[in-house]
């Protein structure tokens, strides 16, 4: 019972997360006196190693300062922060020490044993970014953040309210873009919200970059330390380049071309097909509504957070859906505070009601939101399960909040502005699982979840409450999913694979069907000719004549899709099949079932892109690796690992493929065969990131344990050979670029350096000055004189996951802690830098990369294994 077990271990996670944030508070007062006399002692040995004109030039950056407290929330999501109470689909990480590697003679400058600890850490849970109340976005094509931010570069207003055409957003060619980033004063009153977390009024004290045109050389501030960054030799006396004048956005913008993956791991009654031929379904923050015959999709994007539950209205072109909290009341994200932060906000930012949990009701034709309902602390967590009512014309929407005393509301959502509660009352300590209105009786809702089956009945309002007796049958343990006969009876499956028919107008089992299934019956589904399938943790998808009794059709879904989670009415005779696995299935009986969705199942970190052709590999700690092409938004093969994986690249020549593991090993896979053809684990902790050099006759892997290994290459990327270890940094290396003629290599590392290594020797280049003029032939670096503009104000140096130049290198995008996909033109080097924001991830979003040809982009969630596919556009203006 994949979705139900995390709800039986949330008080547990409550109390393990509270003593967690409180140890890390302690722990980080330490970490930051480590962190400056572990610099001091690096500073110092450098000095007395180097020549006269290197002590003069302070070659070597400074050290950042380590984040000073840990996260905080107020409510579980999916993603990666646990909040006050801790998220159900997640565990709480540990706060972790990067390991202090032993210096090597002749290596690198002499380093302190205090080590500052990784201040990277993942959360199991994230929500994701904003929009306004009342209002929502829906997109053919092309993916908004809308109300993020108070005016464009123009001034122009970018709010409007909901029930009308919505003109905050642009349109080109019947695609809805995202508003530019409004360009930053340095007031700390002025940045826009989009770019990261609220801040309180004490960031009017932060300290702004400065640049010095005699020597080129940007100090630039992270969390109020600073870094050297070096301009360019062209730059160095010249006044073209001003810190405080930051760059334009560029004129071309991302759409949301396509959505991969969908949720059935612990999501339910989840997929359905709309009058429109559309299957609609959802992931992350995005609701998908996807022609399968036509292979297009469309998506919803009004939601701020992971979307939870769903139901289609009566007419079948209404739809609601729910989702869960946000935890940062500006954000929507739990925020490592400073010292500063930790001061009681101003009464004006204590709430921020968009991120809380809340229903959205919009059109499934033209995606405008009708309605926002619940807004205020009406929820408290999320959303679970909704259902409109069926008698009236769908009237009403029943809601189930999934909080500890899992509230049931039922609400007049076409009355008001917000809609208006009729009634709500406690439904049970445990969790529930399933809500539906009954189609035949009027005014009566049967819920289940564990150990019970209710019918309720809305008298005088009022909600009374009758429980199932099961008499002589043993009590489930979970009712896990409901379905109505066509004369009105109830029928139920259970934990054990049983069905339970109870008789309408009655709350006791007048039929019962034991075994069923082999284990738990997930999904019950009335087909249109009247009989019943069902579907369960066996796999199989069963057929039932009107009494009950199996018709003889039978299939199994094949077991690297999974059990099975959600069954839907298809188009004519055929079925959808969703599964725990992430994957959509449609097929029939007689010709049997085929994948039309899959997806990741777990946290995603890796992705590459092919360097010749429309496609990409990711992998994630599923152990799954999978190639897919750009074109036909489908899977050209996978291949599970022997055990998870954390980073992948592509060889120059694109015929072999490099595979990091979440241990210390790595794998070359030939993508023709999918063989294994060399494996290595020399690190003696994970690869966190990995790069061939441009011709293809080098690799350097970046470890957790702060060395860098580089191995000579041959055979196309079969063959390899270590030349050496770089060793240097203070921290783990999370990024690195090869130079364009291979000789030397830039890295970044857990603790916000920016060090630079010749290959040949694997030594440090102590004057980071002289390598001011090399060519990259990437920039995957989150942190140089190139980028520095990507980065929120304020922000600390984990709030930019991940960077990508376009091959033309004029455009660059990054991966942000806050859900956003963002766009800036290249070299983004002054810093607050205008640029585009794009929301869908609910999660962190963990990567980026650009296509071979810069058409798309390429973008991976973190918690919510989602894949995003965005497709670069022209704009001539906002």
């Amino acid at each position: 019972m994949d979705g139900v077990i995390g709800h039986e271990n949330e008080e547990l996670r409550d109390r393990v997360s509270s003593l967690e944030k409180k140890v890390q508070q302690q722990d980080d007062e330490i970490v930051c006196l480590k962190s400056a006399l572990s610099d001091a002692i690096r500073r110092l040995a450098a000095l007395e190693s180097a020549p006269n004109s290197a002590r003069a030039a302070n070659a070597l950056p400074s050290r950042p300062a380590i984040k000073m407290a840990a996260r905080t929330g107020t409510t579980p999501s999916t993603g990666k922060d646990s909040g006050q109470g801790s998220s159900p689909r997640g565990s709480v990480s540990n706060h972790q020490t990067p390991r202090q590697p032993s210096p090597s003679p002749g290596k690198g400058p002499t380093r302190s044993a205090f080590q500052s600890p990784a201040p990277m850490k993942k959360w199991p849970s994230t929500p994701s970014t904003t929009s306004g109340e009342g209002q929502a976005t829906g997109t053919v094509g092309g993916s908004v953040d809308e109300n993020r931010f108070p005016s464009t570069p123009s001034g122009r207003s970018n709010s409007v309210a909901d029930g009308g055409a919505q003109k905050d957003l642009g349109v080109a060619d019947g695609v809805l873009f995202e508003t530019p980033y409004a360009r930053r004063a340095s007031s700390s009153n002025s940045f826009p919200q989009n770019r990261g977390p609220a801040r309180s009024n004490s960031f009017s004290r932060l300290k702004e970059p400065t640049f010095n045109p005699a020597d080129g050389c940007l100090k630039f501030y992270l969390r109020g330390r600073p870094l050297n960054f070096f301009a360019p030799t062209s730059l160095v006396g010249s006044s073209d380049y001003q810190v405080n004048q930051p760059n334009e956005a560029p004129k071309e913008k991302l759409a949301l071309d396509w959505v991969y993956g969908y949720r059935g791991r612990d999501a339910r009654s989840n997929i359905y097909l709309l009058p429109t031929g559309e299957v609609v379904y959802f992931i992350a923050a995005v609701v998908v509504l996807y022609n399968v015959e036509e292979q297009m999709q469309r998506h919803y994007i009004g939601h701020t957070d992971d979307v939870k539950s769903i139901a289609i209205h009566p007419d079948k072109v209404t739809v609601a859906t729910g989702q869960v909290a946000g935890h940062d009341k500006l954000e929507g994200r739990p925020r490592k505070k400073s010292f500063e932060e930790t001061q009681e906000p101003p009464p004006s930012r204590k709430k921020d009601k968009k991120f809380q949990p809340h229903i959205r009701i919009w059109n499934s034709i033209s995606l405008v939101t009708l309605k926002v309902i619940g807004i205020g602390d009406f929820f408290d967590r999320a959303v679970s399960c909704l259902a409109f009512s069926k008698m009236d014309g769908g009237a009403q929407l029943v809601a189930v909040d999934e909080g500890n005393e899992h509230v049931i509301s039922v609400w007049d959502w076409q009355k008001g502005e917000k809609g208006q509660r009729i009634v709500e009352t406690k439904s049970s300590t445990e969790p529930v699982l399933a809500v539906e209105y009954h189609p035949c009786e009027p005014h009566t809702i049967v819920s289940c979840g564990k150990g019970q089956i209710c019918f309720w009945k809305i008298e005088e309002g009022s909600l009374s409450r009758k429980l199932g007796v099961f008499e002589k049958y043993e009590k489930p343990k979970y009712m896990t999913c409901l379905a109505f006969a066509e004369n009105g009876d109830v029928i139920s499956g259970d934990s054990s694979g049983n069905l339970f028919i109870w008789g309408r107008g009655t709350n006791k089992v007048s039929q019962a069907v034991t075994g069923a299934h082999e284990g738990g019956v997930f999904s019950i589904c009335m087909l249109k000719d009247g009989s019943i399938v069902t579907g369960g943790k066996d796999r199989k998808v069963i057929r039932w004549d009107a009494t009950y009794k199996k018709a003889g059709q039978e299939y199994e879904i094949p077991d690297a899709y999974g059990p099975v989670r959600m069954l839907s009415q298809g188009k004519g005779n055929m079925i959808l099949v969703g599964t725990t696995k992430n994957s959509i299935l449609h097929g029939s009986f007689d010709l049997g079932f085929s994948p039309i969705v899959q997806g990741h199942t777990d946290e995603l970190w890796g992705l590459a892109t092919h360097p010749q052709q429309n496609q990409f590999l990711t992998c994630g700690y599923d152990k799954m690796l999978y190639l897919w092409d750009t074109l036909t938004h489908g899977v050209i093969w996978s291949k599970e690992m022997p055990e998870g994986c954390h980073c992948v690249t592509f060889h120059p020549e694109g015929e072999v493929a490099l595979v990091t593991s979440c241990s210390s090993r790595w794998f070359a896979v030939e993508l023709s065969s999918r063989d294994v053809v060399h494996s290595n684990a020399d690190a003696s902790e994970r690869i966190e990131i990995a790069e061939f050099s441009l011709d293809g006759n080098m690799l350097a892997c970046g470890s957790r344990d702060n060395n860098i290994y580089i191995y000579s290459v041959a055979e196309g990327g079969r063959k390899f050979s270590k030349i050496g270890k770089c060793t240097g940094h203070s921290s783990f290396v999370t990024h690195l670029d090869w130079s364009r003629d291979g000789q030397f290599v830039q890295s970044n590392s857990g603790d916000y350096e920016l060090l630079y290594w010749t290959v040949a020797t694997c030594r440090q280049v102590t004057t980071a000055s002289s390598m001011r003029d090399v060519e990259w032939a990437t920039q995957n670096c989150t942190l140089g004189f190139s980028v520095c503009g990507i980065w929120p104000e304020g922000a600390d140096g984990t709030d930019v996951n991940a960077c990508c130049r376009s091959n033309s290198e004029h455009l660059v995008a990054s991966a942000d802690d806050f859900g956003k996909v963002n766009l800036f033109a290249y070299p983004c080097s002054r810093p607050k830098s205008a640029g585009h924001s794009y929301i869908g991830h609910s999660s962190h979003v963990t990567n980026v990369r650009f296509i071979y040809n810069d058409g798309r982009l390429i973008s991976t969630g973190g918690k919510d294994s989602s894949i995003l596919q965005w497709q670069v556009v022209e704009s001539s203006g906002y």
